[in-house]
C-alpha cells in the first residue's frame, strides 16, 4: 500500500505514472536516472536483434512508400492533366518573348527612343528592324510576330506580312552590283572561303550524310568578325540556318542578300587593304566599287516607306517599345478592358470595353441558374427522400436519366423547343395564353441560356440535396408536431436547418460548373446570353491569343476562389456535406 512520506512536497512510495514516462524512454534509447533503486533500462530488441524503435521505424516508412506507390498513378494524373495546364495558364498570361527573341536588335535600338515625342525613330533603329525582320521572315516567324503586335495595333498583321516579302528588294540593290563586279559573289563557295574557318570547310567537304548525321557546326574563320563585323555576324546565322533548318551546306547555298547588305556597311566603314586571306582581291575590289560615286545606296527608313507607309508612323514603334520586354501586364490588361499607352495605363474606348460586361454577365447568371436550381431542386429531393425506398429509387432513375444523353443533343433539343416556332410556344398559342403574332422570345438570349442550363445543372443540384436529406431522421419531425409545433414551424425550425449542408454542397457545385460553361451559351444565347467561357474558347480556337484567353481563365480562376473563400467565412466549408 502506497503511504505519504516527509514535511515537504508529497510522494508515494510506490508506482507512479512518471514511472511508465521513464520506462517508455529508456524503450526509446534514452538514458534515464535510475528510479528507486533501479538501473538504466535496456532497449528492446525485435525478434531479429534490431532495436525496436528502429524497426518499427523501418516498417512505417515501408508502409508509407507502398501507400506512395498505390497513389502515385493518380498523383501523376493530376499533376500531368490538372497542374500543369494550370500552371502553364498563368504564365502565358504574362509570356511575351516574341517580340524581345524575335527583334531582339531593334528592342535594344528603341531603348533610346521617345516615345512620347511623336516622331519615328532614328535611322539606327530602321537598320535594326531590317534585319530582324529579313531573318525572321527566313524563319517564318515574322507573321507570329505580326499577330502578337497585331493584338495590341490593328493592322500591324499585314503590316509584317508585307514587309517580309518586301525586305528582298534592299539586299538585292546591293547583291547585283557587287555580282556585276565579280560573279563569285553570288556564289556559295567563295562566300564560304571567305567567312569560313579552313578546318570547318575541310570537315565539311568530308561530312557524309548517310554516315556522319548532322553537319559539322559553322565555325567563321580567325579574325573576320574582327574585319567584317556586320558580315560575319549574318553570315555565321545564315550559315547556322541553312545547317539545322532546311539541311543544306553553306558550302552549296548562295547567302542570303541580307548578308551583301551587311559587307556594303563593313566596307563603307573598315579599311581591308590590309586583308590577305581568301578571297583577299574581290574583297578589296568590292571596297573599291562601294567607295566609287556611282555606287548605288538604300536609305534604310525610305525603303520601309516604300514597303508600307505604316512604318513612318509613331504608333508602330510605340507599340514594339511598350511589349518590348519579355513579360508583360498587357494581357490582364486587355482583360479589364485596359491598355498600356505612352502615357501609362488607361481605360480602352467605351465601345472596346467587353470583358467587363461579360464578367459581369457570367456571374449574374450563374447565380440565377444557381438559385432556379435551388428552387426546382429542393422540392424533389425532399419527396425523394421521405417516398419509401423502392418508389424512390424509381423516380432516381428519371433525375438520373439526362446523364446518359449527349449534352449537345439536350442543349440542341432546347433551341427546337424555344424558338418562336417551337413546341413551347406552338403549346401556348394552342392554350390561347399568347396570340399568334405575339410569340415569346425564349432563344438567342439570356433567358435561354438560364432555362436551358437550368435544366442541365439541376441533378448536380438535386443529388447532393437528396443525400442529405435522406440521413436526416425522421423522428425529428414527429417529435416536434408531437410538442405542437405546426408543420411549417416544423419544417422551417427543424427540418430545414439540417438541410442547408445539401443546399451549400449543391450550390458551390452547380455556380462552379455554371460559370465555366461554353456549349449552351454559345448555342442558345445568342449575343446577349454567352458567358466569358465563350470568349476564352474564342481566343484559344479562332483568334489564337492564347496570352489573353490565359489571361481572363486567370481572372476567372481568381473570382472562383475568392468566392470560395469568402462562402468559407460567412458559412463555413465544414458544413457542407454530400451526405453521412
Amino acid at each position: 500500500m502506497s503511504t505519504l512520506k516527509g514535511s515537504g512536497p508529497q510522494t508515494f512510495d510506490g508506482p507512479t505514472p512518471d514511472d511508465a514516462l521513464h520506462e517508455a524512454a529508456a524503450l526509446q534509447g534514452r538514458d534515464t536516472e535510475p528510479r528507486h533503486g533501479k538501473g538504466k533500462a535496456a532497449p528492446m530488441l525485435a525478434a531479429d536483434g534490431t532495436p525496436l524503435k528502429k524497426s518499427l521505424r523501418r516498417a512505417l516508412r515501408a508502409q508509407k512508400m507502398r501507400a506512395l506507390l498505390l497513389i502515385a498513378p493518380l498523383l501523376i494524373f493530376i499533376l500531368v492533366a490538372f497542374i500543369a495546364p494550370i500552371v502553364d495558364m498563368l504564365f502565358r498570361s504574362v509570356e511575351n518573348e516574341i517580340v524581345a527573341d524575335t527583334m531582339p536588335r531593334t528592342v535594344v535600338a528603341l531603348r533610346d527612343y521617345d516615345a512620347d515625342s511623336g516622331e519615328v525613330p532614328g535611322d539606327a533603329v530602321f537598320e535594326a528592324a531590317y534585319y530582324d525582320v529579313f531573318i525572321a521572315a527566313e524563319r517564318k516567324l515574322h507573321t507570329r510576330l505580326g499577330t502578337r503586335l497585331n493584338y495590341e495595333q490593328t493592322g500591324v498583321s499585314s503590316l509584317f506580312r508585307k514587309s517580309g516579302r518586301g525586305l528582298d528588294d534592299i539586299g538585292e540593290v546591293y547583291q547585283d552590283q557587287f555580282k556585276d563586279l565579280d560573279g563569285d559573289w553570288d556564289k556559295a563557295r567563295p562566300w564560304a572561303e571567305l567567312m569560313g574557318d579552313p578546318e570547318w570547310i575541310a570537315d565539311q567537304e568530308a561530312w557524309d550524310k548517310d554516315k556522319d548525321g548532322s553537319m559539322p557546326r559553322f565555325r567563321l574563320a580567325e579574325g573576320i568578325s574582327d574585319l567584317l563585323p556586320r558580315t560575319a555576324e549574318h553570315y555565321r546565322i545564315f550559315a547556322r540556318f541553312a545547317q539545322v533548318e532546311e539541311g543544306d551546306s553553306p558550302l552549296k547555298e548562295e547567302p542570303w542578300t541580307a548578308v551583301h547588305t551587311a559587307l556594303y556597311q563593313d566596307l563603307a566603314e573598315v579599311d581591308v587593304s590590309s586583308y590577305t586571306g581568301p578571297g583577299a582581291e574581290r574583297l578589296k575590289a568590292a571596297d573599291a566599287l562601294v567607295a566609287s560615286p556611282g555606287f548605288k545606296t538604300v536609305n534604310f527608313k525610305e525603303a520601309f516607306a516604300e514597303i508600307d507607309r505604316g512604318w513612318t508612323e509613331p504608333a508602330i514603334w510605340q507599340t514594339i517599345r511598350l511589349y518590348s520586354p519579355k513579360y508583360t501586364s498587357g494581357y490582364f490588361l486587355n482583360a479589364v478592358d485596359m491598355e498600356k499607352t505612352v502615357d501609362g495605363i488607361g481605360m480602352r474606348d467605351e465601345n472596346e470595353r467587353i470583358y467587363g460586361l461579360l464578367f459581369k454577365r457570367t456571374m449574374f447568371m450563374s447565380l440565377v441558374i444557381t438559385g432556379s436550381c435551388i428552387l426546382l431542386g429542393y422540392p424533389i429531393a425532399y419527396l425523394l427522400s421521405n417516398l419509401p425506398v423502392r418508389t424512390a429509387n424509381l423516380l432516381m432513375i428519371l433525375v438520373l436519366l439526362p446523364f446518359w444523353t449527349s449534352l449537345l443533343v439536350r442543349t440542341s433539343a432546347w433551341k427546337i423547343m424555344l424558338q418562336q416556332q417551337g413546341v413551347i410556344n406552338d403549346t401556348l398559342v394552342w392554350l390561347g395564353l399568347v396570340a399568334d403574332d405575339a410569340r415569346l422570345v425564349m432563344i438567342n438570349n439570356q433567358l435561354g441560356t438560364i432555362i436551358a442550363m437550368t435544366h442541365i445543372l439541376l441533378p448536380f443540384m438535386i443529388l447532393p440535396m437528396y443525400s442529405v436529406m435522406s440521413t436526416i431522421p425522421p423522428y425529428y419531425v414527429r417529435a416536434a408536431k408531437s410538442l405542437g409545433a405546426t408543420n411549417w414551424t416544423t419544417f422551417w425550425r427543424v427540418y430545414f436547418p439540417q438541410s442547408v449542408p445539401g443546399i451549400g454542397a449543391g450550390s458551390i457545385l452547380v455556380f462552379i460548373l455554371a460559370i465555366g460553361y461554353y456549349i449552351t451559351p454559345a448555342i442558345v444565347g445568342g449575343t446577349t446570353g454567352t458567358f466569358i467561357s465563350n470568349r476564352i474558347a474564342y481566343h484559344i480556337s479562332s483568334s489564337l491569343n492564347w496570352g489573353l484567353a490565359a489571361a481572363l481563365g486567370t481572372i476567372l480562376l481568381a473570382a472562383v476562389l475568392i468566392l470560395y473563400w469568402a462562402y468559407d467565412r460567412i458559412v463555413g466549408i465544414d458544413n457542407v456535406k454530400l451526405g453521412g
